[in-house]
């Protein structure tokens, strides 16, 4: 799945994996060009791990915000701000994000799984779900092939 994305986020790719869930994300480096912006992205206090696709356009702002209530921060990306959010405000902080994003957001220990679109859903985000699966990509042909068949088409549907 993650070499079908590599034309979306030429730069670098990396992985999480642990039993149930994978995570794989294609970045292409805007913000922090270092490799402390790779993603998928741990929070800090290594409950939470995310794959994220946008533009937090207000992130510089919450960033203050969160240091401004203890918070460090080791990049330069909106990734680690919308991590540092979460932690501080839960959901709530979708609200305070002004932006067109797309992320995958997980916490092992909890074993929970959040996919979430920007309010216009502006950035793709794909979804599959059947007999316990959850597949999900910025592009519907990223699932086909290694994760599910190409499904056939369906003539009267169409």
């Amino acid at each position: 799945m993650v070499s079908a994305l590599s034309h979306r986020g030429p730069d670098t790719s990396d992985l999480f994996l642990e039993p149930g869930i994978f995570l794989g994300h294609t970045r292409l480096a805007v913000l922090d060009l270092s490799s402390a912006g790779r993603q998928p992205m741990q929070s800090s206090d290594g409950h939470w791990v995310i794959s994220y696709n946008g533009e937090v356009y207000n992130f510089r702002n919450l960033r203050t915000q969160l240091q401004q209530k203890g918070y460090s921060f080791k990049t330069e990306t909106d990734t680690e701000v919308i991590l540092a959010a979460w932690m501080e405000w839960g959901e709530v902080c979708l609200n305070m994000l002004d932006g067109i994003f797309a992320f995958a957001l997980y916490n092992p220990k909890q074993r929970r799984l959040f996919l979430v679109r920007d309010h216009l859903g502006v950035k793709p985000l794909f979804y599959y779900q059947n007999h316990g699966l959850t597949a999900f990509a910025s592009e519907p042909l990223a699932m086909f092939g290694p994760i599910l068949s190409v499904p056939k088409l369906d003539p009267i549907a169409l």
